[in-house]
């Protein structure tokens, strides 16, 4: 167990927050803030909400050594980790955004399970979350789908479950990348979460403004916690209790690759080429860094700003890629505006069912998690993929 996970409450559910502007609870019993109360942003185990996780080791095959006297193959193991529940039903794969974790769908998670019978896969995607490969910054579009190929073999071998994709932003991407490519061959279903080609593209212009925006880094989980909620990146707390251990790692130290660089809070500074104050430039660096991540502990997991390379990759041509797949999709959006051109078409057509949750940030399966499993239940049960538990009912008209 690692030095995060000893650090979390484990203690009883919290209480779910109603949304801002919502005025309704969500499944939970609604937190009542008193006068003076200061609200908890103390981290959650994801054991409050999966039934058990686990580590899926890959074999991937990387090179091969030939001479004359020696034919070697070199394989490196992956290790994809997966947080799951349930034991009947089809299995809802799901798949996070850019920076967070397969623990973003935790209280979704909770949610969907008591109300049809599924089974849920949630993943951490490469360079994301607990999840280990060898070239953790190769996050194309073709490698992260074919990683969720490779994923599902490893867990079911050639006779896999009937299976549908969910994804969330990139995930979302990454969902309809692998639902073209047939790499999951029981696919059943496709549901993409507040992520449409004409916006994302739109919006890549100002994502590295919105990066440098952020905090480098946190005093500590709680500070983390707090930041994600005031901030409004993530407006359900409970969610955000639970998920941001995903999105936050315990500072490391530094240590410089190229040796005459030294990174304090994102600035890189040159080292004087003077070889008698080198060393006093470099010890005080050293301390000063070492300062900094004393005073603030904890950083982000990934530097999102590192794959801009990959942002184009991810979404264009994705409207119709999605509506290519032939299977039933679902695309559930926090306000019509984010529909472009072509969607607009394809929903007027028929091609795909859509739903519209509005008073929610891009997050939409963190800040109303009942909202999005009343509409991927209704979706499953009206496709005839999974029955309806504990008496729920349809509650969304068709789209």
């Amino acid at each position: 167990m690692s030095a995060l996970e000893k650090s979390m409450h484990l203690g009883r559910l919290p209480s779910r927050p109603p949304l801002p502007g919502n005025g309704g609870n969500q499944s939970g019993a609604k937190m009542r803030m008193g006068p003076g109360r200061k609200r908890d942003f103390s981290p959650v185990s994801w054991s409050q909400y999966f039934e058990s996780m686990e580590d899926v080791e890959i074999q991937n095959e990387t090179g091969k050594d030939i001479s004359f006297f020696r034919y070697v193959i070199f394989n490196y193991s992956y290790s994809f980790r997966v947080y799951k529940s349930g034991s009947e039903g089809p299995v809802l794969l799901l798949l996070h955004g850019g920076g967070h974790s397969a623990l973003s769908w935790a209280v979704f998670t909770a949610a969907i399970i008591s109300r049809v019978q599924c089974r849920i896969v949630a993943l951490d995607l490469r360079g994301h979350g607990e999840t280990k490969v060898k070239n953790s910054e190769d996050l194309s579009a073709e490698t992260m789908a074919k990683d969720i190929g490779n994923v599902v073999e490893a867990m079911y071998g050639d006779l896999p479950p009937p299976i549908m994709l969910i994804g969330h932003s990139m995930g979302g991407a990454i969902a309809v990348h692998t639902a073209a490519s047939n790499l999951v061959p029981s696919l059943l279903g496709l549901c993409v979460i507040d992520v449409v080609e004409g916006t994302a593209m739109d919006a890549l212009n100002s994502m590295q403004n919105f990066l440098r925006g952020r905090p480098k880094t946190f005093k500590s989980l709680e500070n983390a916690i707090e930041w994600s909620v005031k901030s409004g990146q993530i407006r359900n707390l409970e969610s955000a209790r639970v998920s941001m251990v995903g999105q936050v790692k315990e500072c490391e130290g530094i240590t410089s690759p190229e040796g005459s660089k030294s990174v304090v809070e994102g600035i890189i500074e040159e080292d004087e080429d003077d070889e008698e104050g080198s060393e006093s430039v470099n010890k005080r660096k050293k301390e000063d860094d070492m300062e900094t991540k004393k005073d603030h502990p904890y950083t982000w997991r990934i530097e999102l700003a590192k794959t801009e390379k990959y942002w184009d990759g991810w979404f264009r041509g994705l409207s119709n890629l999605f509506l290519s797949c032939t299977i039933p999709k679902l695309l559930l959006l926090a306000g019509v505006d984010r529909l472009d051109k072509d969607l607009t078409i394809g929903q007027m057509q028929g091609k795909f069912q859509m739903q519209v949750l509005p008073q929610c940030g891009h997050a939409v399966h963190e800040d109303a998690p009942d909202k999005v499993a009343e509409a991927v239940a209704t979706f499953l049960i009206r496709n005839r993929f999974a029955e309806p538990i504990g008496g729920f009912q349809c509650v969304f008209p068709g789209c």
